[in-house]
């Protein structure tokens, strides 16, 4: 059974996307070449000093130096820059990693964009359509399931619903509750 998803990104394959964003960095930061990057993941061990991340739309390599906090954002420090000037263009850059270089997940978790794309079955039958988000939501996630004439299902990620999910035939099963959608 399906326990944990992360948001954040995951392993690769071919529907996978190549890099995945972690931050984005702000103006430079004194002048040692320091730029402080507003973090978008709790997977903090990515921006460990000695990792390589990738930056802007031509993902151009670098290494990080250092990192330390200041207030909520963290500084950065890499190891091919070391002017003010040369940092400052990077300012309002996203800032990624390779999926191949994300933790790997226990059998049963699934990071977000593994699920994205998903066909989803009912478990006795016919097939209800793409999964296209996941909704978080204050309790558990919620799945939107678009079908193609375009209704939409919002299906509750919960261990009762979600019967199975195999990421290489990409299709998920589900247990048939009352879920949105349904005669719309």
């Amino acid at each position: 059974m399906p326990q944990k998803i992360s948001a954040d990104a995951g392993s690769v394959n071919n529907h996978e996307p190549a890099f995945l964003v972690l931050g984005k960095l702000r103006r430079a930061h004194g002048v040692q070449g320091e730029i402080p990057l507003e973090v978008y993941t709790h997977m903090l061990e990515l921006l460990a000093p000695d990792s390589t991340v990738y930056i802007g739309d031509s993902h151009q390599p670098y290494t990080i130096e250092t990192t330390r906090w200041k207030q909520e954002l963290l500084l950065i420090k890499f190891s091919e820059i070391n002017d003010r000037t040369i940092v400052s263009t990077l300012t309002n850059q996203l800032l990624f990693v390779k999926t191949d270089q994300m933790p790997p997940l226990s059998e049963d978790e699934y990071y977000y964009h593994n699920l994205i794309g998903l066909h989803v079955y009912e478990r006795e039958g016919p097939l209800i359509g793409v999964l296209m988000e996941i909704l978080q939501t204050g309790a558990n996630d919620v799945y939107l399931v678009v079908n193609e004439q375009g209704q939409e299902f919002l299906i509750p990620a919960i261990e009762e619903v979600i019967v199975d999910i195999d990421l290489d035939q990409q299709k998920m099963l589900v247990s048939r509750l009352e879920w949105y959608g349904e005669g719309d």
